[in-house]
């Protein structure tokens, strides 16, 4: 039995980890897509690092498109097995998937225009709603809590793992040829203890062996208390002080419904000022209703708080954009607003053309509010640096660039150390760090080992280890 990291391996997006079992099967935990720069990531998405085709089993954590993104062009590629995840991801999932395949069909063609005007080769989206048509097909729901058996020498059971709704530690009970049981845990992405919305993370089955993200592995986050008065005072500052546009890239899943939650209580509380507040994103609309379907992943203070406001996540003067020409109707807004768009990291989606209209002016703010890939336009314009490209047109930044990384879905070392001091140390054999950059899976190893663990591991791209 042996694993291969083929995704998250000493980088935050991409995962994929592969489990070859005693009898030759092999079993693919989540198949994320790579996020970043535009040609980097775009070469990493079409490169497996193994065979689609011999591949029986997909096991998936979550739904964000870092951990499910490219499971069409998988299926596409030869991938003939089930795909099993929770039922709030499967739904999540579901709408994730077609917008990735429209936001990449809408990014070529704005791209081939370009391409076909200097005569140089087209390109070819990664995959088309067609193909999310039928991978969707394949989608097994498994509940929380439930020991399924995906094959006679595979038991699955899935924890809550407090990220985004529906997110899942994944725990596997693998049956040897001699007929030994190997526990192997993978905690996809871990949420914070006691965030606003959702569950905190759970106590997860002994492992012998466990995959942990690692992505906030040297940061301690802040209250989110304090989160939000950051966000009231740049608000003020932006959009009443400068008289400019507050610009936000937030994740459709995530983060756009936690900053809403935040801006509804502001408003409750009557110190939000009387903005314009548009979230321009179809996603994130329809996010927002599957967050609202399934109240059951609510936290008891969340639940407690809708006993008096039965719509947590709308309030007066928010403004959901449908349509691409109420998108570009908000260019010629008259008064300053805040606009709330994807993705996170800035790098596809509406939020482009925002920043594109926005940076060049010094009334407006940029303002990011979590993980940013570091060859992001996110991380680009969190470095410091005075000109960007967007969608290949070149743009001098003047707007102020702010961040408030505490909104963040993803735990701290002290929620990760938490989320892991449920296991007997003793008993892993081997303590993998995912989904983290180097040097902060360093930091965040040195910690995990005053805490008693050993045996830990940093795999790089592609490489194997045996179980």
């Amino acid at each position: 039995m042996k694993i291969s990291f083929h995704g998250a391996a000493r980088c935050v997006t991409g995962s994929k980890h592969l489990i070859e079992l005693d009898n030759g099967k092999k079993l693919l935990l989540d198949c994320g897509m790579f996020q970043g720069q535009p040609k980097e990531a775009d070469q990493l998405n079409r490169e497996w690092g193994f065979d689609p085709a011999q591949i029986d089993y997909l096991i998936l954590s979550h739904a964000h498109i870092d951990h499910c993104g490219l499971i069409p062009k998988l299926v596409n590629d030869g991938y003939k097995g089930q795909i099993f995840c929770t039922p709030s991801t499967l739904d999540l999932t579901r709408i994730l998937l077609y917008d990735s395949a429209r936001i990449q069909e809408g990014d070529v063609f704005f791209l081939n225009k370009k391409l076909a005007k200097q005569k140089k080769p087209l390109v070819s989206a990664l995959y088309t709603e067609t193909d999310v048509d039928v991978a969707l097909e394949r989608f097994v729901p498994v509940p929380y809590h439930t020991a399924y058996n995906v094959a006679d020498n595979i038991e699955l059971t899935y924890t809550d793992a407090g990220h985004i709704i529906g997110s899942a530690a994944v725990n596997l009970r693998l049956k040897r040829k001699n007929g030994d049981i190997v526990r192997l845990s993978f905690s996809g992405d871990v949420g914070r203890y006691g965030d606003d919305i959702i569950r905190s993370p759970e106590v997860f089955p002994q492992a012998d062996y466990i995959l942990c993200e690692s992505t906030y592995g040297d940061k301690l986050h802040e209250p989110s208390q304090l989160s939000a008065q950051k966000l009231l005072e740049v608000i003020v500052d932006t959009c009443l002080r400068k008289k400019g546009n507050l610009v936000i890239p937030a994740f459709s899943v995530g983060r756009t419904q936690e900053l809403i939650y935040a801006l509804n209580r502001m408003d409750i509380a009557k110190v939000l000022p009387p903005l314009d507040f548009f979230i321009d994103s179809p996603l994130s609309l329809e996010a927002t209703q599957v967050t609202k379907d399934h109240p059951e992943c609510y936290n008891e203070e969340l639940l407690e708080f809708m006993k008096t406001d039965p719509q947590p996540f709308d309030f007066k003067n928010l403004h959901y954009v449908k349509d691409v020409e109420e998108s570009k109707a908000i260019a010629e807004h008259k008064a300053p607003c805040v606009i709330i768009a994807a993705s996170g990291m800035a790098d596809a989606g509406r939020v482009k053309h925002h920043i594109a209209h926005n940076i060049s002016d010094q009334r407006n703010t940029i303002l990011m509010v979590g993980y940013c890939e570091p060859r992001s336009l996110g991380a680009r314009l969190l470095s410091g640096v005075r000109e960007v490209t967007v969608f290949g047109d070149p743009y001098r930044v003047e707007a102020e660039i702010k961040e408030i990384r505490s909104f963040s879905a993803h735990g701290d070392y002290e929620d990760l150390c938490t989320f892991l001091g449920c296991q007997e140390t003793g008993q892993i054999k081997k303590l993998f760090l995912v989904h983290g950059e180097y040097d902060v899976q360093q930091v965040f190893r040195s910690k995990l080992l005053k805490k008693g663990f050993s045996q830990i591991e940093i795999p790089a791209p592609h490489q194997t280890y045996p179980l």
